[in-house]
C-alpha cells in the first residue's frame, strides 16, 4: 500500500523489452536505502517489485498487462518517473490509501497558472470518470491530488509549486499521458451495494429443489 506522497524522482536508465514485457533499470537513492529484492516501489503510480539492486540502481519486471494498462510503455532512458516505497506500519498517511494498482491512462489536455496555482486538465473515458468526484481523491502518476473539478470529459487539480518541482508533473506537457488509479473505497463500494449473488441458483438440481417443484 502507498499513500501518493512522491519520495523523490528517479531517472530511467535501461529499458530492456521483450515480446510484451519489459525490464526496467531506474537510478535513484532515497528508495533505496532500506530497499531489498521482493520490496514493493510505486514508479509512476505503478506498484512493482525489486528484482535486483545496486548501490544506485534498481530493476523491476513489467508484465504485459502492465504496460497495456499504462503509460510504462513508453518510457525510454532518460524519463523521470515518481517514485514510492511501501508504506511502513506506523507511518503517515500524508496522502490517500494508493494501491499501486493503476486503472488506466488519462491525457493532459490543458496546463494553465493561476496564480501560485498550477492546474491541469485531464481527459479520461467514462470507465475512469464514474469514480472521480470533485473534491475526492485521484493517483496522478502515483501523486495524491485532490480533484478540484470534473465534467464528462475529465477533470482537473489545482496542484502547489512545490508538489510539480518535487515531482514528473514537472516535465509534463500538454498531449502527455498519465497514469491513473481512482480512489479504491469508491470502488468497494459499489461492488457491495451490488445484488448478491443468489446460492440457490448456483447449486443446480438437488433433492430439495425437486421437493419444491412436486417431483
Amino acid at each position: 500500500m502507498f499513500t501518493g506522497i512522491v519520495e523523490e524522482v528517479g531517472t530511467v536508465t535501461a529499458v530492456d523489452r521483450g515480446r510484451h514485457s519489459a525490464v526496467l533499470t531506474i537510478q535513484a537513492r532515497t528508495v533505496l536505502e532500506d530497499a531489498k529484492v521482493g520490496d514493493s516501489i510505486a514508479v509512476n503510480g505503478i506498484c512493482l517489485t525489486v528484482t535486483g539492486r545496486t548501490a544506485g540502481h534498481f530493476t523491476a519486471d513489467v508484465m504485459h498487462e502492465t504496460l497495456d494498462r499504462s503509460s510504462l510503455a513508453g518510457l525510454r532512458p532518460g524519463t523521470a518517473v515518481n517514485l514510492e516505497r511501501a508504506m511502513a506500519v506506523g507511518g503517515r498517511f500524508g496522502g490517500h490509501i494508493v494501491s499501486g494498482h493503476v486503472d488506466g491512462v488519462g491525457r493532459i489536455k490543458s496546463i494553465r497558472r493561476d496564480d501560485n496555482a498550477i492546474w491541469y486538465t485531464i481527459s479520461a473515458s467514462p470507465a475512469l470518470l464514474r469514480y472521480i468526484v470533485e473534491k475526492g481523491s485521484i493517483t496522478v502518476d502515483g501523486i495524491s491530488l485532490t480533484v478540484a473539478r470534473v465534467d464528462g470529459s475529465g477533470f482537473s487539480i489545482s496542484a502547489i509549486p512545490h508538489t510539480v518541482a518535487q515531482t514528473v508533473l514537472f516535465h509534463r506537457r500538454e498531449g502527455d499521458l498519465v497514469n491513473l488509479e481512482n480512489d479504491i473505497i469508491g470502488k468497494y463500494v459499489e461492488k457491495l451495494l451490488a445484488p448478491a449473488p443468489d446460492p440457490s441458483r448456483e447449486r443446480g438440481i438437488t433433492r430439495e429443489f425437486l421437493t419444491q417443484y412436486g417431483f
